[in-house]
């Protein structure tokens, strides 16, 4: 039995909540919840995204290390090689025409890595950026 000292107790403070109230409050709670839910799948919908960026850059990132090992291995083995032929120089013109012959294969080989990285690094920032380009597909369509 409730106390009737008690200045909260429902029989000294009869008080009941309004119908349109009630219908108020329970359709911001109805609509709070449905938010929560949107923000929840888009978060979740983003956390895929991110983990696919992130690993199509470490990929990426592992192919552009391994090129750049083999143009390292490719320049090294093709200085060492110019530095023997070098030493077996017989005169300064046989000399010239070897610094020649060197410093225009390098220059080739140059101009070739910097096409296949230049190559590699868009194929990097397609492959990076899909899966952004999916996400933001999938949240903002276009209007009809």
């Amino acid at each position: 039995m409730a106390n009737p000292t008690d200045p909260f107790s429902a029989s000294v403070i009869p008080f009941e909540v309004p119908e349109q109230m009630r219908a108020f409050a329970e359709k911001g709670v109805s609509q709070a919840r449905d938010g929560y839910a949107k923000f929840k799948d888009a978060a979740e919908t983003h956390n895929v995204t991110v983990e696919a960026v992130f690993a199509s850059v470490s990929k990426g990132a592992s192919e552009y290390s391994a090129k750049l090992m083999e143009i390292l291995k490719a320049n090294t083995t093709s200085n060492l090689d110019f530095a023997q032929e070098l030493l077996g120089v017989k005169s300064p013109s046989e000399a010239m025409e070897l610094w020649t012959s060197h410093a225009k294969k390098q220059f080739e080989a140059f101009t070739a890595y910097s096409k296949d990285l230049t190559e590699l690094t868009q194929k990097i920032a397609t492959e990076t950026a899909e899966p952004i380009k999916a996400s933001a597909s999938k949240l903002f369509k276009p209007a009809a």
